[in-house]
């Protein structure tokens, strides 16, 4: 099966270099490659939403015009920040020929964009295009026994026009938690914003916020929180330091890529994870490869 489009963005590069390792080698083992954009570069970060501000959806046009000169009609996107941006500056273009028109004028020296390639979320090729069902044959350690809550934020399901699944109970990763033999857990604070770009300068705010969706996750009996975006990642990570520092019972709990899930279960190379995780996870050790440059 030939590879698809693969739009990897900044994180992927430096602070989230773990959900690129583990998604390159899932899809790898399943048997769609991910082949990455050449010359691509930041998607924006965020959707403008004033209405004659073209010049902020210049960045992810260039973009659709990298996966186009690829020949390819679609490109996918793992972190769902990403997506929410280049998913909205699609759907904008792609239906607003005047707008088209005006940043293609602007871009004299790119070539146009066609208004074509579509914008896919990963989970969104696994659900619908590979089936749960096959994900769940290629397992070689299942994930039994192990509770995961599946934790959405803001930017995979909202807004609806954009979103990959249900804005109020989305279940694509809990059924993806599921093909892999786990537990999926759900917990009222799935979908609830861990408080984004606020932790630069409203740390207190993020971190509370935190603390409400990780103790939801863990009084509904999670043992492990999966996430699409690293922003969250981060801030939930993060924000366990300071809360163990504030709270001396405090206990914390893992929080992972959901493709580092699936690659345990698959038995691929899942980016760094505690032995200790890995090994309770899949209950044995994880073969290591060398870190390669792709």
């Amino acid at each position: 099966m030939k590879g698809i489009a693969y739009f990897p963005g900044c994180s992927l590069k430096e602070t989230a270099k773990d959900f690129e390792i583990s998604a390159i080698a899932v899809m790898d083992a399943l048997g769609i490659p991910l082949i990455e954009l050449k010359r691509w570069n930041c998607c924006g970060t965020v959707f403008s939403l004033t209405s004659d501000d073209l010049m902020h959806h210049i960045a992810s046009v260039r973009n659709l015009i990298r996966a186009q000169e690829m020949e390819s009609p679609e490109v996918v996107v793992l972190c769902s920040m990403c997506f929410n941006t280049l998913k909205r500056v699609s759907l904008r273009v792609n239906r607003d020929e005047e707008s088209l028109t005006k940043i293609n004028a602007f871009m004299n020296k790119e070539l146009d964009y066609a208004g074509e390639v579509e914008v896919k979320h990963l989970l969104e090729i696994l659900r619908d295009r590979i089936g749960w069902e096959q994900v769940s044959e290629k397992v070689i350690h299942p994930l039994d026994g192990v509770s995961i809550a599946a934790y959405y934020g803001c930017t995979l399901v909202r807004p609806h026009e954009v979103g990959i699944d249900d804005t109020e109970t989305p279940t694509v990763l809990q059924e993806m938690i599921e093909s892999l033999g786990a537990t999926a857990v759900s917990f009222p604070f799935q979908t609830e914003c861990c408080g984004s770009y606020q932790i630069v300068d409203r740390r207190d705010l993020v971190i509370n916020r935190s603390y409400r969706i990780l103790s939801s996750a863990q009084r509904a009996g999670a043992q492990v929180l999966i996430t699409a975006c690293p922003l969250c990642q981060y801030n939930l990570d993060e924000a366990q330091t300071e809360l163990a520092e504030r709270l001396p019972d405090y206990t914390s709990i893992p929080v992972l890529y959901f493709t580092q899930a699936i690659a345990l279960a698959l038995g691929v190379e899942a980016g760094t994870i505690p032995d200790l995780l890995a090994e309770s996870l899949v209950g044995q050790e994880i073969p290591k490869k060398e870190e390669t440059t792709r």
